[in-house]
C-alpha cells in the first residue's frame, strides 16, 4: 500500500482489495447455544400453554362449568397473549430479548402456581391470563436473538426449529402431563410445572448472550424509539400485514384443536377413550414435528415456495374438516380422523412462514415489533375460534346440556368463517408484495 499526500492509502498495483467488513452474524456453536438457551424458555411455555388442553374435562369438574366458560379460560390466555404482542416486540427491541425471556419465566411459574392452588374459577381465569402475559413474552424474544446470532438465510429453518422445540413441549404436555394429571391430580401436577421456571429462569440469567458482541446480562444497544413511529414503519410494511393474515388463517385450526376443543371432541363427540383421545393428539403433535423440518428446509432454500405452501395448507385444512363435518351422522370413521389431525400438524409450521414475511419485510432494529404485530394474527384466529365454538356448543346442547356428535359437529362449522375471511385478506395483500413473498 502507498499513502497519498492527503494521508489516505491506495493499493499497490496488482494487490488484492481489503475484504469488506463482514455484516451478517457469523452462525457456530456460540450461536446455538445462545438459540438453545432460548429455546428452552419456549418450550417451558408451549407447556404452560397446552396444559389446558389435557385438563378441559378436568377443569369443567373442578370448577362447576360448562362449554362456554371453559373456553373463557383458553380464550383469556390467548386474547391477553394477542394483546401482548405489539408491547412485547417494542420491549424487545428497547430492552433486549434476555430481560424480557426472564420475566416471562417468573410471569408463567407465578401464574402456573395460582392455577394450581384456585379453587374457584374467578381465581383460576386470572392465572391463566398471567400465564397468557409471560407466554407472549418467549417467542419474538427468541427469534430476536436468532437474527442476532444466525445468517439471515437461516432464519426460516432456525424459525421452524423453534417452533418444533414448542412442539416438545405439546408432547410433554399430551403425554407427560396428561398420565401426571390421572395419577398425581391437579394441584400437584401444575404446581411442578410453575416450581419448573426456577430452573429455566436460572439457565437464562447465567448463561444467555444476546449477541456475538455482548457478554452475560448486557443487552444489545438500541436507539430510542418512538413507539408510534416503530410501530406505524412496521406496519406500512405489506410484508408485515401479508405476515399477520397468513399467521392468523393458518394457526387457528389446530391451536384451537389443540388447546382445548379436542379432547372434548373426540371424547364426547366421537365417543373415544380418553387414552385414544390422547394418542391422536399425540399423532397432531407428530405431524406437527415433520411438517416443521420439511417447511424450514423448503422455505430457506427456496423463498418464492412461501406462498403455495400457504394456500396447500388452507386448502387441505378446510378440505379435511369439511369431509370430516359432512360425514354423516358427525361420526366420521378412524381413518379420516386421522387424516383429519395429520393435516393439521402442518398448520404451526405454515402459520411460521407469516413470520418470516414480516421478518423479510423489516430492518433489523424493528423485527421485533413486525414480529409482534405478524404473531398477533393466529392467537386472534385462535380467540374467535374457541369463543364461538364454546358459545355454539351451549346454545346447540341437547337435553341436560349434553354435547353430541351432531352438537360438536354444527358448532366446528364456525370455523370456516375464519378460514375465509383470512385466505380473502392473503389472497388481496399477496399482489402488494415482491414475487419472492
Amino acid at each position: 500500500m502507498s499513502a497519498d499526500p492527503a494521508g489516505t492509502t491506495t493499493p499497490l498495483p496488482g494487490a488484492r482489495p481489503a475484504p469488506a467488513p463482514r455484516t451478517d452474524p457469523p452462525g457456530g456453536r456460540a450461536a446455538w447455544t445462545a438459540w438453545t438457551v432460548g429455546a428452552s424458555v419456549y418450550l417451558l411455555a408451549v407447556v404452560h400453554r397446552t396444559s389446558l388442553g389435557v385438563a378441559g374435562l378436568d377443569a369443567a369438574a373442578r370448577f362447576g362449568i360448562g362449554a362456554s366458560a371453559l373456553s373463557t379460560f383458553a380464550v383469556l390466555q390467548v386474547l391477553v397473549y394477542a394483546a401482548m404482542q405489539i408491547p412485547v416486540g417494542l420491549l424487545v427491541d428497547r430492552l433486549g430479548a434476555r430481560r424480557v425471556l426472564l420475566l416471562g419465566v417468573l410471569l408463567m411459574s407465578a401464574g402456573q402456581l395460582a392455577f394450581a392452588f384456585a379453587a374457584s374459577f374467578g381465581p383460576a381465569l386470572a392465572a391463566r391470563a398471567v400465564i397468557g402475559c409471560g407466554d407472549a413474552m418467549t417467542f419474538i424474544s427468541v427469534l430476536r436473538v436468532a437474527a442476532h446470532w444466525f445468517p439471515a438465510a437461516r432464519n426460516p429453518l432456525i424459525a421452524q426449529l423453534t417452533g418444533l422445540v414448542g412442539v416438545v413441549g405439546n408432547l410433554f404436555t399430551t403425554v407427560v402431563l396428561a398420565q401426571a394429571l390421572h395419577s398425581r391430580g391437579w394441584t400437584v401436577t401444575f404446581a411442578a410445572i410453575g416450581a419448573a421456571g426456577a430452573a429455566v429462569f436460572a439457565l437464562v440469567a447465567l448463561t444467555l448472550r444476546e449477541g456475538p458482541e455482548h457478554g452475560r446480562g448486557r443487552p444489545l444497544p438500541a436507539a430510542p424509539v418512538r413507539v408510534g413511529a416503530q410501530i406505524r414503519a412496521a406496519w406500512a410494511e405489506p410484508g408485515t400485514r401479508l405476515g399477520l393474515w397468513v399467521h392468523f388463517t393458518t394457526a387457528f385450526p389446530a391451536a384451537a384443536f389443540g388447546l382445548l376443543w379436542g379432547m372434548p371432541y373426540l371424547v364426547e363427540g366421537q365417543g373415544m377413550s380418553r387414552a385414544a383421545a390422547g394418542g391422536m393428539l399425540t399423532v397432531l403433535v407428530a405431524g406437527t414435528m415433520v411438517f416443521s423440518l420439511v417447511f424450514g428446509r423448503v422455505v430457506s432454500r427456496s423463498p418464492q415456495s412461501r406462498m403455495p405452501l400457504t394456500l396447500a395448507v388452507i386448502g387441505a385444512t378446510a378440505g379435511s374438516w369439511a369431509a370430516a363435518l359432512a360425514w354423516p351422522g358427525g361420526r366420521p370413521p378412524l381413518w379420516l380422523l386421522l387424516v383429519l389431525v395429520l393435516v393439521m400438524g402442518s398448520n404451526g409450521p405454515a402459520s411460521l412462514i407469516g413470520l418470516d414475511h414480516a421478518r423479510s419485510a423489516n430492518p433489523r432494529e424493528r423485527l421485533g415489533t413486525a414480529s409482534g404485530i405478524a404473531n398477533m394474527g393466529g392467537f386472534v384466529g385462535t380467540v374467535v375460534t374457541l369463543l364461538g365454538v364454546g358459545v355454539l356448543l351451549d346454545a346447540l346442547a341437547g337435553p341436560g346440556g349434553a354435547y353430541t356428535a351432531e352438537t360438536y359437529r354444527w358448532a366446528l362449522c364456525w370455523q370456516f368463517l375464519p378460514l375465509a375471511a383470512g385466505t380473502a385478506m392473503i389472497l388481496r395483500l399477496r399482489r402488494k408484495v415482491a414475487p419472492t413473498g
